[in-house]
């Protein structure tokens, strides 16, 4: 099992803040991302550009290996003032 997080817009909008997804035969955390954009609207958020993505609470990339047991956030960029 992966704990999928969401934060800011991204949990707004898709409704909810956490999901537990059924860890599969995916290897990289772009093949969940497409797996969760593939459900259709409002999952399509997470294939914006600027939407950023961190595994096991360290920044990372979609080429990034996943594990049975991570954790993987999905966040927009944090900006400051």
């Amino acid at each position: 099992m992966i704990n999928i997080r969401f934060f800011a817009f991204l949990r707004e909008r898709l409704g909810t803040d956490t999901l537990d997804y059924e860890f599969t035969d995916e290897k990289t955390v772009l093949d969940i991302k497409q797996k969760l954009i593939a459900r259709g609207e409002p999952w399509t958020l997470l294939a914006e550009q600027d939407v950023l993505i961190a595994v096991n609470q360290t920044l990372t990339s979609e080429s990034s290996l996943v594990s049975d047991g991570d954790e993987i956030a999905f966040f927009p960029p944090v900006t400051g003032g």
